[in-house]
């Protein structure tokens, strides 16, 4: 069971830590003591992974049960890599065995069992990459992709949904039956469109907020379970050809 860290110093720090003002922008100090207070930081550091958001995947499949059986996993918008760390323990993915493959267009120092690429996923030769790198067919695929920040929050609203789109259209084109999709999403609303070809291809599909996700973060995440598989999209396509 994975429980919410409790605050204290299990890792030998103090929680309530303040950063001196020095030249630091008051915008910039609180994150950073937000940053080094975060009991999931900590908690991070203290079982090796790579970034608190490895509680994200861990509390959501804790309900949901998304990781149970998966042979291969495509992980996208990767870095720093603690959601492909989870990835390769559950597939029992080696070097010699690759069944974990992680996209991002920032650098990635290398993990056990999982294959990096380095690249943005909107290039047209990624899918391929990806596949050819797993080699056989995903049972789950999962997207913590997010655009650059703008500021603006519209605008930063549908870049990061234009890539949840990306990922979800993916998934349906690859995912074995049965597999699962999770994407990050913002809240404001997931674009009709897009819920309904989910529903169209999964037999559920729900917006999760696990605890590990800062309860001022406008972040979800959409998550679509068990692929109802290629015929059904076809179908689908069928359909709105003869409406």
């Amino acid at each position: 069971m994975t429980k919410p860290p409790v605050a204290g110093n299990r890792t030998g720090r103090k929680l309530g830590q303040k950063v001196k003002k020095g030249k630091l922008k008051a915008s910039s100090r609180r994150w950073i003591e937000r940053h080094i207070n975060d009991p999931y930081v900590q908690r991070a550091k203290l079982e090796g992974y790579r970034a608190r958001a490895a509680f994200k995947l861990l509390e959501i499949d804790e309900k949901h049960h998304i990781l149970k059986g998966a042979r291969r996993i495509i992980d996208l918008g990767a870095a720093p890599g603690s959601w492909s760390q989870i990835a390769a323990k559950v597939t029992s993915s080696t070097d010699e065995d690759i069944r974990v493959a992680a996209i991002d267009f920032l650098e990635m120092a290398p993990l056990p069992g999982v294959r990096i690429l380095q690249l943005d996923f909107l290039d047209p030769e990624a899918p391929r990459l990806l596949m050819e790198a797993i080699g056989g067919t995903p049972d789950l695929v999962l997207s913590d992709m997010a655009a650059p920040t703008t500021g603006h929050q519209k605008t930063d609203h549908l870049r990061t949904m234009h890539l949840c789109e990306v990922a979800a259209h993916f998934a349906v084109e690859v995912l074995g039956e049965g597999g699962h999709f999770l994407a990050k999403t913002f809240q404001g609303g997931t674009e009709r469109e897009l819920l309904n070809m989910l529903k169209q291809n999964f037999r559920q599909v729900i917006h999760v907020k696990p605890g590990a996700s800062r309860a001022e973060s406008v972040e979800m995440f959409l998550l679509a379970k068990h692929f109802k598989g290629r015929k059904a999209e076809d179908a689908g396509i069928e359909a709105g050809d003869q409406a």
